[in-house]
């Protein structure tokens, strides 16, 4: 939430401290911008509400495009992914019963890297906090955010340890504490619109302790509804099921998970998949929103606080770590040399991206689930699509571009 300054008869907070930047939430985006600015030696805090061991355990997305590799590598914070991730050149679209292998890497040189989220939070907290010395606070709870259109915005927060509240005189806040942090609450109505989109159908999000069962990630388009393969590891896989908006997950039994798995990635010639225990089951609701402008006086949105894309397309980290590239920059330039262009044309020039990837995320759930509505003419443009990316260079040349990230945005 965002208040004006505590007010005097609450509670009194532990003297007060100036940081030039707070930031909220231990995501990638919140601890990239914290990384960019302790290699400049600027101090920092970040606050999260969870624990190290907790962020650095969370099952999450894993795919990232080679711009954020090579974002992070400029700033030294890929050494262990560059070693461990694994490279992805191809996908493959099942549909009539056939598998049909899109090979992006033969045609354009690209490829994806594929290191869960959990591995990257690790690399980054070790980075941060162990390695260039910076302020992480976990399992803080009650953040407020104070002032934010003034130039001397504040946070407050109640220690764990302690249970006194704590107050941070800071310069600039940077809420990258996701869909339902306060940082996001914190920007009043007036000041922003939220652009939102409902897609009507949920993803049973499922890790099965299972070898993948095959080398690339595979969509299953079917009349029952979408499947996704997505391997995660040598020993881990991930896996989609659509279902319905708000299905309990407890309704989908170990065999009824594995029987609707091989109808809807079913395809001649492939091998059978390979089951395991189930060890995550959680529905996710498919939608969308943006956060425009990602500003409101001194506190800059990033990540999940500022946009939401479903996971369709797989975009939602890279797009975290664009903005994290973009703000840890722009501070920087104000930080160290009072130029103020780059904070000025952040939103900007995030939202670029985030409208690009949002349109691609639209046209791909046509294709994912489409020929599942029950509508013959969504199901013959369905499948007209997935005709033309097989038979269409060009189709397949602009598919590539928009699955990989590398379009220009301008």
């Amino acid at each position: 939430m965002t208040t004006t300054s505590p007010h005097p008869d609450s509670p009194s907070p532990a003297p007060l401290s100036h940081v030039p930047v707070v930031v909220v939430g231990a995501g990638p985006a919140g601890l990239t911008v914290g990384n960019i600015l302790r290699a400049a030696h600027l101090d920092c805090v970040v606050l999260e509400a969870e624990s190290r061991e907790f962020i650095e355990g969370n099952p999450r997305a894993g795919v990232l495009e080679e711009w954020a590799v090579r974002g992070l590598r400029q700033r030294g914070l890929a050494d262990n992914l560059l070693e461990r991730a694994q490279l992805h050149t191809a996908c493959e679209f099942r549909f009539g019963g056939e598998g049909y292998r899109f090979s992006y890497g033969d045609l354009t040189g690209r490829h994806h890297f594929v290191y869960p989220q959990p591995l990257l939070v690790t690399d980054l907290v070790r980075e941060y906090v162990d390695v260039r010395g910076g302020d992480a606070r976990f399992s803080v709870r009650d953040v407020e955010l104070h002032d934010l259109g003034t130039d001397r915005p504040s946070v407050s927060y109640t220690c764990p340890r302690t249970g006194q509240r704590r107050l941070l005189l800071c310069d600039f806040v940077v809420g990258a504490d996701g869909a339902r942090g306060v940082s996001r609450a914190a920007v009043p109505p007036e000041e922003a619109r939220t652009a939102r989109h409902d897609y009507g159908v949920g993803w049973l999000a499922l890790l099965a302790q299972a070898p993948p069962s095959a080398d690339c990630v595979l969509f299953g388009i079917h009349p029952d509804g979408f499947a996704g393969h997505m391997p995660r590891g040598p020993e881990v896989t991930r896996y989609y099921l659509q279902c319905p908006p708000g299905d309990d997950p407890q309704n989908w039994s170990h065999d009824r998970v594995w029987t609707a798995l091989r109808t809807r990635l079913g395809a001649a010639d492939a091998p059978p998949l390979a089951e395991g225990a189930l060890i995550e089951r959680r529905v996710l609701d498919m939608h969308d929103y943006v956060v425009e402008p990602m500003t409101y006086g001194r506190l800059f949105l990033a990540g999940d606080a500022a946009h939401l894309v479903a996971p369709i397309a797989a975009k939602g980290m890279n797009l975290a770590l664009h903005d994290a590239f973009l703000l840890g920059d722009a501070l920087l330039g104000y930080l160290t040399g009072g130029d103020g262009d780059g904070l000025d044309g952040y939103s900007e020039a995030c939202l670029r991206r985030v409208w690009d990837y949002q349109e691609f995320s639209h046209w791909l759930s046509e294709v994912y689930h489409g020929t599942s509505t029950g509508d013959p003419f969504r199901a013959g443009t369905t499948l007209a699509r997935l005709r033309r990316l097989f038979t269409s260079p060009a189709a397949a040349g602009a598919f590539a571009e928009q699955y990989l990230g590398t379009a220009e945005h301008y």
